[in-house]
């Protein structure tokens, strides 16, 4: 069982949605949607856990490495809607990692902290990505 993910990008903040099981065989899709995310996109990047069913703890270190290299990019990573079964325990070398109870929450804390809501918008997704047409991968 592996993830589908969906990145988006609204100015400077960048969507990186992520569905199914973020497990030890998902682990390296999901390192190559944070790679899409880190050459696309200036701004901090929310994970939107929101269809994700669960994660192991492979898939939590995944997350943490994830921020880890936003950081060395210069970016934030921010968590929105973890899965019920567990929380994130990230080590005391890995950077600040926001969690917001849903995307929604995500967004206002961030147009709280840059003013008003991101226009312009682009999208890439892997092709099992539910929503959409087939354009981009």
């Amino acid at each position: 069982m592996t993830i589908e993910w969906r990145y988006t990008v609204e100015q400077d903040l960048g969507i990186l949605s992520v569905s199914g099981y973020l497990g030890p065989d998902a682990v390296r899709r999901f390192e190559g949607a944070v790679g899409w995310a880190v050459g696309r996109g200036s701004g901090p990047v929310v994970v939107d856990l929101t269809e994700l069913r669960a994660w192991s703890a492979e898939g939590q270190l995944a997350i943490t490495e994830a921020a880890r290299r936003l950081a060395a990019a210069g970016r934030s990573l921010e968590l929105a809607a973890i899965p019920a079964d567990g929380s994130l325990a990230p080590d005391g070398d890995c950077p600040p990692i926001p969690v917001h109870a849903d995307l929604a929450d995500a967004l206002a804390a961030h147009s709280a902290r840059h003013g008003e809501p991101p226009t312009g918008r682009h999208e890439w997704r892997t092709t099992g990505w539910a929503n959409g047409d087939d354009a981009g991968e």
